[in-house]
């Protein structure tokens, strides 16, 4: 018998089960046709759970219930790192499930209850989720300032249920205006949400723009109900068609696609760029400046805001590989040089970036919150000096300033 997980799909507390498996190279298949308060509701359901909550792992040796419980057993049916390597790593990982569930879950499902109609709106109840979820936050974002795993230097179970825990609150009531006082927070979610096997399950992930208004018990039940159908009425001949019918409208293009054509073309840049391996001074460098338009492009220096945050080099490496992951969206009409400069910690991160236009690019700054942890400066070719760096920063020149470069990494 397969393991079957009994539970609607878009379920966060059903993404734990499924993440895991993914991790652990485990099969799971989700019950066919559920319906929740239906379902769940029936005398074979609750065999498996008589409380009828959901979900619930039907296994060859009998079913499971609760989320965390559920995922725990996935999570053990191979011999993993999903529970770290060592004891002293197990209990961590079982600290940080609990941290998760007490401190994050149950402060976020307070505030959601009364907007999805399942409990009765009360402020100062609201209130004080509000301040412990704050609080939790704080220092969630104070241990995730010098990791980037919550245990070890790999994903592990106590990662995937924050995350899913977490989801709920990034899609629905936490705005920008609440996360964004928690960077390392907001690092680390859509740095777990963008990894392959999170993203299987998951799928794209938007952070909510506005918290959804309070419902009463009445609302949530009449926006639960399914709507008749309407009634069938007898066919009339159709009429001829007057017009052909008007054409489906063309998906709206990116504002930069509008700009004059550019003498420039990105991808020979970057084409040249990759395939330069000796000579780069006197090939590579001066061919950008050959084909550079100052018309059509435009170059910018970026300096991180938070250097001295800096103290453990490779959540600094693993902090630069995330933002060039969330800055895909831009590889059409961008290139980029990320340094991470320094021998000992403090490590110092600065950046190139060519960027199609004369401004960087608006949808780059609505949809990748680390533009706004760093320092933006426009280069000003007709500065001799400004100009040298921007070769030196293509071309990785070490020592930089002064300092040694403990990596490099290139978007393109």
């Amino acid at each position: 018998m397969a393991l079957v997980l009994h539970s609607w799909k878009a379920n966060k507390n059903a993404y734990k089960a499924f993440i895991a498996a993914e991790y652990n190279g485990v099969k799971i298949d989700l019950s066919p046709d559920f319906v929740m308060g239906v379902t769940n509701k029936s005398p074979e359901y609750l065999k498996m759970n008589p409380i009828g909550k959901v979900p619930v792992l039907e296994t060859p040796d009998g079913a499971i219930f609760e989320s965390n419980a559920i995922a725990r057993y996935v999570a053990r049916l191979k011999d993993s790192s999903l529970f770290g390597s060592s004891s002293i790593d197990y209990g961590h990982v079982e600290q940080w499930i609990d941290f998760s569930t007490t401190e994050i879950d149950a402060h976020i499902s307070t505030i959601l209850r009364p907007r999805f109609g399942y409990g009765v709106y009360h402020p100062a109840v609201e209130e004080a989720a509000n301040a412990a979820l704050k609080r939790s936050f704080a220092a969630l974002n104070s241990y995730l300032a010098s990791n980037t795993f919550l245990v070890g230097h790999s994903v592990t179970l106590a990662d995937i249920i924050l995350t899913c825990n977490l989801y709920l609150g990034f899609t629905y009531i936490l705005t920008k205006s609440f996360t964004s006082e928690f960077p390392h927070v907001e690092r680390y979610f859509w740095t777990l949400v963008n990894q392959p096997n999170f993203q299987k399950i998951i799928g794209e992930v938007k952070q909510t723009d506005a918290i959804p208004p309070v419902k009463t018990p009445e609302e949530a039940a009449a926006a639960a109900k399914p709507k008749p159908e309407p009634k069938k009425q007898e066919e009339k001949p159709k009429a001829a068609p007057a017009a052909e019918e008007e054409a489906p409208k063309p998906k709206a293009k990116n504002p930069l696609d509008l700009l004059p054509p550019s003498k420039m073309i990105l991808d020979e840049w970057k084409r040249l760029y990759s395939n330069t391996k000796t000579n780069f001074r006197e090939v590579a460098i001066k061919g950008f400046w050959d084909m550079y338009d100052p018309e059509g492009y435009s170059l910018w220096f970026c300096d991180y805001k938070y250097n001295d945050e800096n103290t453990v080099s490779f959540v600094t490496l693993n902090k630069v590989s995330g933002f060039l992951q969330r800055m895909d969206l831009a590889r059409k009409y961008a290139f980029g040089k990320m340094l991470v400069i320094g021998s000992e910690a403090p490590f110092k991160v600065k950046g190139l970036w060519l960027f199609r236009g004369q401004e960087i690019p608006q949808f780059v700054i609505d949809e990748c919150y680390d533009m706004e942890l760093y320092e933006w400066k426009k280069v000003d070719i007709s500065d001799e000096a400004q100009k040298e760096r921007v070769n030196q920063m293509i071309e990785d020149q070490e020592p930089f300033e002064g300092e040694a470069l403990l990596d490099a990494k290139c978007f393109k």
